[in-house]
């Protein structure tokens, strides 16, 4: 004779299981947190950016090696990109904020590579030089851009908490497009060129980047006037000096937003 299975002993096994399954999803998502490595766990030194909501300006000069850019007369956006970023790199350092240069160089680094460097960091803000090129000669003007929709910063876990990985591209978007407005108000402020805003759009070397990251276009080389300008290190020490007062200006209303982040942080 068989005897009834005990449906209260299967309700159990159930209940078990799908607590098993819980668990193990739960212990998934915890480890998207831990910092890769070799062997888990390990002891690491403090990130090079740990100190305060933000600590390191990542200047991303656009082009390079053989991507010359934009040329005119002999001029290469590549080396107006990496000129300007090293003078923006002098004024933030005085200014005591660290930084890093994707390219120290005349070398070609990919964007993806470029995204990467920034992404390996926390509590730092990505800034992209660039100049243009327009199809009209009477193209003129200065703009920054972000990108509306960013890398999350949860990107393994997304596929289990999807509304996390909404919440956190959102979150860096909204950042960028404040880091964006501070940049440009300074720029236009300073070289007075003509104001064409700023812009959502998205270029790959912002979009991918998890931290506020925005791309400055700062003058048509296809423009005599511009072109001109740019053609002296006062114009572009003036461009550098903007971009520097646009992310001290955002740092400074990023602490009054983030009082207890701000004074909890690891000095280093």
């Amino acid at each position: 004779m068989l005897r009834r299975p005990n449906s209260g002993y299967g309700s159990l096994q159930r209940k078990l299981a799908w607590s098993g399954l819980a668990l193990m999803a739960i212990c998934f998502v915890l480890l998207q947190f831990l910092p890769a490595g070799d062997g888990w766990p390990r002891r690491s030194s403090p990130p090079r950016s740990a100190g305060g909501p933000i600590a390191l300006l990542i200047i991303d000069p656009g082009h390079g090696g053989y991507d010359s850019g934009a040329v005119r007369d002999g001029m290469l956006e590549k080396d107006l990109t990496l000129d300007v970023a090293r003078r923006v790199e002098r004024l933030a350092r005085a200014s005591g904020l660290k930084t890093m240069l994707t390219r120290p160089g005349d070398k070609w680094v990919s964007l993806a590579n470029r995204a990467a460097t920034a992404n390996q960091e926390r509590n730092c803000i990505f800034v992209s030089i660039h100049f243009d090129h327009g199809k009209r000669a009477a193209a003129t003007g200065i703009s920054t851009y972000y990108a509306a929709q960013q890398a999350s910063k949860l990107p393994l876990a997304s596929s289990w908490l999807p509304f996390l990985q909404e919440a956190s591209a959102g979150a860096a978007s909204g950042e960028s497009q404040s880091l964006a407005g501070f940049v440009q108000e300074a720029l236009v402020s300073r070289t007075q060129a003509h104001n064409r805003g700023t812009k959502a759009e998205q270029f790959f070397v912002i979009a991918n980047v998890r931290h506020p990251a925005v791309l400055v276009e700062g003058g048509f080389l296809t423009n005599d006037d511009e072109m001109n300008k740019l053609t002296t290190e006062e114009y572009r020490q003036q461009i550098a000096a903007a971009i520097n007062e646009g992310v001290t200006r955002y740092r400074e209303d990023a602490r009054s937003r983030q009082p207890t982040l701000a004074a909890g942080a690891p000095s280093t």
